[in-house]
């Protein structure tokens, strides 16, 4: 990559994290996103009639450039990658106006592509007990493990957010817990007595892991490995996978799953959506109505299995 544009990524990256606030994956997401497109425009060049040489900089990009790359690279992904991409690039470009680099966004001419809502997939309560149930508690890390997922479901929380949990965000007398949500904003959630539970029973397993790897700081940080080592969103998802296949629960899920499926339950059993949304760290109740839908999905299949004409 040409150096001017390389210089123009990183610096894009660190206006992101400072001056927008985002968290550390959506960051990560958007400059991943402009890395393509800058190797793109570096070794591809211009594609017109004309036959115009490379271009120079990134502010020289205008809208055929975009509406090319997305054209020739992004055919096999699906319309909403697609539409991330492009946020990303628009982004890109707010950057460079605000840095005076450019008067226009090449991007605001460019439709994103339609999207076709999908309804989230959700597990059933009986699935969810099943999943936790069949957590090994004679595990060395069994009890963590079943405290993680006890803590995801009923605090419906994000992968993100349930590592960086710390001991110190939980207020057991208040049953709260602190979470720091996207763009380090917090928010307290109500906490059950069965994610407590949980956790009181797994905080002797990580006293001795602490006790027992030389290496390990001293951490406030809730869920550790065995080297004393906060755990990664990877491990979370293989602790959710593992659980569920010995749930013999064969749908396709993922550790937000859990945060679906919490929210789901709720809306279900009748709470308020905008208190659903301020559990989940929505800035839009547009997204929490997502889960009105899957009810709805729900009690559509149900009245129709159960109609004379569709029997």
């Amino acid at each position: 990559m040409e150096r001017i544009f390389a210089e123009t990524l990183e610096d894009f990256g660190n206006y992101l994290r400072l001056e927008r606030r985002l968290s550390e994956n959506t960051v990560l997401s958007y400059v991943s996103d402009v890395a393509f497109f800058f190797e793109y425009v570096c070794s591809s060049g211009d594609e017109r009639a004309c036959g115009t040489p490379l271009v120079p900089r990134p502010e020289d990009c205008d809208r055929y450039t975009v509406s090319a790359y997305l054209a020739s690279r992004l055919r096999d992904l699906s319309s909403r990658s697609q539409s991330r991409v492009l946020t990303s690039i628009k982004t890109l470009f707010y950057f460079l106006m605000e840095e005076g680099r450019c008067e226009s966004n090449p991007c605001e001419l460019i439709e994103p592509p339609k999207q076709e809502r999908r309804l989230p997939v959700v597990l059933s309560v009986d699935e969810v007990e099943r999943m936790i149930s069949s957590v090994d508690l004679t595990s060395p890390l069994g009890h963590r493990n079943k405290a993680i997922l006890e803590l995801m479901y009923g605090c419906g929380l994000r992968v993100s957010e349930a590592v960086n949990i710390r001991v110190s965000d939980i207020f057991e007398n208040d049953q709260f817990v602190r979470i720091i949500g996207k763009g380090n904003k917090q928010r307290l959630v109500p906490i059950g007595e069965c994610a407590l539970s949980a956790i009181h029973y797994y905080l002797p397993d990580r006293g001795r892991i602490l006790a027992s790897c030389r290496s390990a700081k001293d951490t406030d940080v809730l869920f550790l490995n065995r080297r004393g080592k906060p755990l990664t969103r990877v491990m979370v998802f293989n602790i959710v996978r593992e659980a569920a296949a010995k749930a013999g629960i064969t749908k396709d899920i993922s550790p937000h799953t859990l945060r679906h499926s919490f929210a789901t339950h709720l809306v279900e059993n009748g709470a308020d959506l905008r208190s659903v949304q301020q559990m989940l760290g929505h800035e839009n109740i547009m997204t929490t109505e997502i889960y009105t839908h899957v009810e709805t999905s729900k009690w559509q299949k149900s009245i129709l299995s159960h109609h004379p004409r569709e029997n």
